[in-house]
């Protein structure tokens, strides 16, 4: 099993009980003060180089086991919202199975019931096509998948509407930047991914970056890889498939870099995907920009690059 207090710092955390905890800021935005190589930071002459703003925005896997010292952390790191993108349907399941994947709370923070999949998606029929999808050889599956994902959030008949209330919290107009946050779903890596995907994009970072910030699941995702394949494996869908479910529970970047493909052939861009799709306003871009990208000095930009190597 993998020890998460080994994973790289920043992004990971070691928050006990909650293992793929990490921040996506401090990522470096593209073409900014020197108009360098695509996910290479400015700032090779002193200059300051633009980031996502780190202590903002964290992604994990459900948290119903995280430890009092996990919640302690959580609280230190100034949490105010947790939104959680599961739905009812998979959190009783999860229950049922004996996972425990029960609701977890805690002081100072408000979790925020965001399901990007309402209890009606989860029909056999639909079961079967989106596991058929995530458990493909080709990256192409994940991109149908993801491309779901993409049109369940933004669909006028979720009232929830998950993927505008996370962009529209982080593209609050205050004079400080919005309380700090942390999405997740199951695993923390389909449905958290495809937002973060955006929030990252829509910053300006590279879409190398974003697909490399993506497939650090497959490190932070490690210890709970045998509780989520027995799962996979309990449905008939993915019965005797081990293959298929450990597919699954992938991230490999090469799905992240469809996904962003598949968006651009769609929308013509990121940030008209999220206009058409009534996410955010072009003047909410705007703001969520100005909230979420900092200027700093090189040293504090994450070193992704070596951070990659690890994922050989």
């Amino acid at each position: 099993m993998a020890d998460d207090k080994q994973l790289p710092t920043p992004p990971f955390h070691h928050i006990p009980g909650l293992p793929n905890f990490r921040d996506i800021g401090g990522y470096p935005v593209s073409g900014s003060s020197s108009g360098s190589t695509p996910g290479l930071p400015d700032g090779e002459n002193g200059e300051p180089t633009k980031v996502v703003r780190r202590g903002l925005v964290y992604r994990s896997s459900e948290p119903s086991k995280i430890t009092t010292d996990g919640v302690s952390k959580l609280q230190a790191l100034g949490i105010e919202k947790v939104y959680d993108l599961r739905s009812t349907v998979e959190i009783e399941r999860g229950m049922r199975e004996g996972y425990g994947w029960h609701v977890k709370e805690w002081e100072g923070a408000s979790r925020v019931f965001v399901p990007v999949f309402l209890d009606q998606d989860y029909s056999p029929e639909a079961l079967a096509l989106r596991y058929k999808n995530y458990s493909s050889e080709s990256s192409q599956g994940f991109v149908a998948a993801y491309s779901d994902i993409l049109v369940a959030a933004a669909s006028p008949g979720n009232s929830f509407q998950p993927f505008k209330t996370i962009l529209e919290h982080l593209a609050s107009p205050s004079p400080s930047p919005p309380a700090p946050c942390l999405i997740h779903c199951t695993a923390g890596k389909d449905r958290t991914g495809v937002i973060c995907a955006l929030i990252l994009s829509l910053c300006g970072v590279a879409d190398e970056v974003v697909a490399h910030e993506y497939s650090l699941t497959d490190l932070g995702l490690k210890s709970r890889h045998a509780e989520l394949i027995k799962h996979l494996t309990s449905s008939s869908l993915l019965q005797d498939h081990q293959y298929g479910a450990e597919r699954m529970i992938s991230a490999q970047r090469e799905a992240m870099l469809g996904t962003l493909a598949m968006i651009r052939k769609t929308y013509g861009s990121v940030e008209k995907c999220v206009i058409d799709l009534g996410l955010l306003s072009p003047d909410g871009i705007r703001q969520l920009r100005s909230n979420l990208v900092v200027d700093v000095d090189s040293e504090e930009v994450v070193s992704w690059q070596n951070h990659a190597k690890l994922l050989l």
